[in-house]
């Protein structure tokens, strides 16, 4: 019995000196879905100050955009399922 049936993948999260800039797309989504203002301001809700600024400090390896991303942008993505001691859990459905 899997404790994640759901998801497809398991991907590591990986520390970086910078944090990765968050791709157009990705702003688009966060700012109609209310979680960035005008200015550019993340506001996750249920997300403390501080956690954001740890989370701004990791990234993954997408296994549906096949390519480098910060965990933030991972987290607000519809593939997300959950985050469980350094491994992301992604569903792996194809986006746009």
């Amino acid at each position: 019995m899997s404790d994640t049936p759901q998801s497809k993948y398991e991907v590591p999260i990986k520390p970086v000196e910078k944090s990765l800039k968050i791709s157009d797309r990705a702003k688009t989504e966060l700012k109609s879905s209310g979680m960035m203002d005008d200015k550019g301001k993340l506001k996750l809700k249920g997300v403390s100050p501080k956690m954001l600024k740890r989370m701004k400090l990791e990234s993954i390896d997408c296994p549906v955009f096949k390519k480098e991303l910060g965990f933030v942008e991972c987290y607000v993505c519809s593939n997300f399922h959950s985050r469980i001691s350094g491994v992301v859990y992604c569903k792996g459905d194809p986006l746009e």
